[in-house]
């Protein structure tokens, strides 16, 4: 008993040490790889006999000439993010306010108050700016507030607290020290050792909890749960299947344990591992392949945020929530040489990710990673010649800290030009009309990407802009499965009555069923602000008997929608349909309505159950289409204040206003969806799975826009010597 006494004491007080720690070194910084305690993680590692907490401080700026940059720089458009110089005026302003002295309080979010819509459309180069204002999202004593700061009388003009059934996004310091927290509480660090871990190869990861009732109300709440990193670098191969931390988010207390998993064996390291250094042998299927540009990228970017290409302008900036937010997108006119209105502003509002297991260690796993972890924040540095080609342009992102301070995240957008072999249009004559014509251009597009490494899952977005007016927008789905430990270690083990939730991969390794949803905001002001959404059915029409020998045809009919309701869409296979973004009082030389179409793709649908918690605030996966009149508080699908939200302020509660959209200012949202069942291919990494949708012009040229866009010919390409590059 006294031994038994004596360890406790030490797995307390050591607990305690490492608390200790956390809070004297206060993370000023975040970190700039993934979430969890991994060995190339900033945010802490381990060694065979003692935790090493990396300093965040020393992961800056990447090279001094950067730093330079940065802290210098100065905004040239109304919608450029907040600089290094503004970042530091905030925070200088929120450490003077009565709200903030002498409390402790946390940013969640520092951006730029974007200046009305009007303002900015009015703007023209060279112009002053609209005034400079900063949006900031803090928590003061466990309550939120929302304030509004002008950066050049240095003041605080609007200060909001207001009933939210959420909160806002975790700081990067919550996650880190929320992985941290349970190692100062004895319970749990014996149960780790129980379980077979030394807690030098402990990795854990920050889960946030979703929403399931009044008991998890008025506190914030995280779960923690682990796995082992002995012999791999893929731990997430490796869990401690059904071992739950819940932990108060605040105050960094262990609520509760859960252990319901002590049968269950952590899965072996053996043909996890990722990295291409660990690898026994290696395939070389092919040779080495580029795109060389011997007279430089066509493309420029001016003032660091404006990009222009071929036909197309628009801004361009790196966002914490939004991962990337492309404005002003404009496209050039061929007959007229004139620059034409395509969308204000677009983004990855939202992605819902729920897991489809029910049981005590995986109801919960419901995650909003825009919302609750922010998609840019988690973004990654890109790797060069892998993530993007060569002549890629990389943008940084500049965010603050918890406390203020900001940091860069560097080379976290790139921008290229890409050519896969895909022609833009061709033809050739027959031989029996005696023209020997035969024409073909090639397609080249411009790419803009950001990835998002969100714990185990990457998440690729590209804005793709083509010379024909179209705007693809993709996102590819990667990196490594989120599984469940199993006893089972061959399917002939298995009940067939026993539901496994997915799919046995490997000895003692479940991948769990789950869907994807990524919402897109697209506020599109298609030559000009005032749009009407229009639905184009496709029907079977029957001829008459003795009319015609075709018995049925099928024509487009026309609805235009009145209000919210009648543009809400459920995509259906036996019921086609198009989907225009129309400017009624703009019509081309023949007089149809100049607009744009959404080309539906990635339609998975959420099949949910509409009063399951989880979909009440994922509830902007009911339709694949929505239009809402431009509002702008209106942007985040899933609502403002997220973490823990109840459903109370999503899309779906503010298109159930059912306003007026005819001939308004309005925005479509689009959801693409995935479903996820987990195949042995999916181990132990994913290969990439894609999927897009297209914002297509329809009837907003008066002709095929690149007619007049001159092929290839042998004398412009560069010859490269195969032996050389071998």
């Amino acid at each position: 008993m006294e031994g038994k006494k004596f360890l406790r004491n030490l797995f307390f007080l050591c607990g305690i040490i490492i608390l200790l720690f956390f809070t004297i070194s206060n993370l000023p910084y975040p970190p700039s790889n993934s979430l969890g305690c991994t060995t190339n993680s900033p945010w802490c590692t381990s060694s065979k006999n003692r935790f090493q907490f990396k300093n965040p401080h020393v992961i800056q700026f990447p090279s001094d000439s950067k730093l330079r940059r940065h802290s210098t720089a100065v905004p040239h458009h109304p919608l450029d993010p907040l600089t290094i110089p503004e970042l530091n005026k905030v925070k200088k302003v929120i450490q003077s306010h009565d709200l903030f002295r002498n409390s402790n309080y946390a940013l969640h979010s520092v951006v730029l108050d974007e200046p009305d819509k009007q303002l900015v459309l009015t703007w023209q180069k060279g112009d002053p700016l609209p005034p400079r204002k900063a949006s900031v999202v803090a928590r003061v004593s466990r309550v939120s507030h929302v304030l509004t700061v002008e950066l050049e009388t240095s003041k605080v003009i609007l200060h909001e607290t207001g009933p939210h059934s959420g909160y806002p996004t975790m700081t990067v310091e919550d996650m880190t020290s929320s992985t941290w927290a349970p190692l100062a509480n004895a319970d749990f660090n014996r149960t780790i050792i129980e379980r077979g871990v030394d807690l030098a190869d402990l990795a854990c990861l920050p889960i946030s909890s979703g929403w399931f009732g009044k008991s998890e109300e008025k506190r914030r709440l995280i779960k923690v749960q682990c796995y082992s990193m002995k012999d791999t670098a893929n731990f997430y191969m490796r869990p401690i299947e059904g071992l739950t931390v819940l932990l108060d988010l605040d105050t960094k207390e262990v609520v509760e344990i859960t252990d319901k998993g002590r049968n269950i064996p952590i899965p072996k390291a053996a043909n996890t591992e990722y990295r291409f250094s660990a690898q026994n042998y290696h395939q070389s299927l092919i040779n080495p392949i580029s795109i060389e540009q011997p007279k430089g990228p066509s493309y420029t970017i001016e003032d660091d945020h404006l990009v222009k290409w071929a036909n197309w302008e628009f801004h361009l900036k790196p966002d914490p929530r939004a991962g990337v937010i492309v404005s002003r997108a404009k496209v050039r006119d061929p007959g007229t040489g004139v620059m034409r209105d395509v969308m204000y502003k677009g983004f990855s509002s939202e992605l819902f990710v729920p897991y489809m297991d029910p049981t005590d260690a995986w109801y919960f796993k419901t995650y909003m990673d825009a919302g609750e972890y922010g998609f840019g924040l988690q973004a990654m540095p890109l790797d060069p010649l892998n993530d993007c080609p060569r002549n890629a342009y990389y943008m940084d992102g500049v965010f603050p800290a918890a406390d203020g301070t900001p940091y860069v995240r560097s080379n976290m957008v790139c921008v290229f030009e890409s050519y896969g072999g895909d022609i833009g249009w061709r033809h050739s004559e027959s031989p029996i009309t005696g023209m020997g014509i035969r024409e073909a251009r090639p397609k080249v597009t411009l790419v803009v990407r950001m990835a998002a490494s969100v714990a185990n899952y990457d998440y690729i977005v590209d804005w793709e802009f083509q010379m024909d007016g179209l705007i693809r927008v993709k996102v590819g789905l990667s990196g490594i499965l989120m599984v469940k430990g199993t006893s089972y270690v061959h399917m002939n083990q298995v009940n067939q009555q026993e539901n496994l939730f997915g799919t046995l991969l490997s000895e003692n390794v479940i991948g769990v069923i789950h869907d994807h949803y990524i919402a897109f905001y697209l506020d599109m002001d298609v030559d000009g602000s005032n749009n009407s959404f229009v639905k184009v059915n496709i029907e079977r029409s029957n001829n008459p008997p003795k009319v015609s020998p075709r018995r049925s045809y099928l024509k487009a009919v026309k609805n235009v929608a009145k209000t919210e309701k009648d543009a809400q869409i459920k995509l259906k296979l036996y019921d086609p349909a198009e989907f225009h973004v129309i400017n009624p009082s703009k019509k081309t030389r023949v007089g149809n309505p100049v607009g744009y179409k959404v080309v539906a793709s990635g339609t998975a649908a959420s099949l949910l159950d509409l009063d399951d918690p989880p979909q009440k605030r994922g509830a902007f996966t009911n339709n694949q289409i929505w239009v809402t009149p431009y509002n702008q508080k209106e942007q985040w699908a899933g609502g403002s204040f997220v973490y823990q939200s109840q459903g109370d302020d999503t899309l779906a509660v503010w298109s159930n206003r059912n306003r007026p959209i005819e001939n308004k200012d309005i925005v479509l949202w689009y959801t693409l969806g995935f479903h996820h069942v987990p195949c042995q291919e999916d181990f132990p990494i994913m290969p990439t799975v894609s999927s897009s949708f297209d914002l297509k012009p329809v009837n907003f040229f008066e002709s095929n826009p690149i007619l007049n866009i001159p092929p290839n010919v042998e004398k412009d390409l560069p010859i490269c010597n195969a032996a050389a590059s071998a």
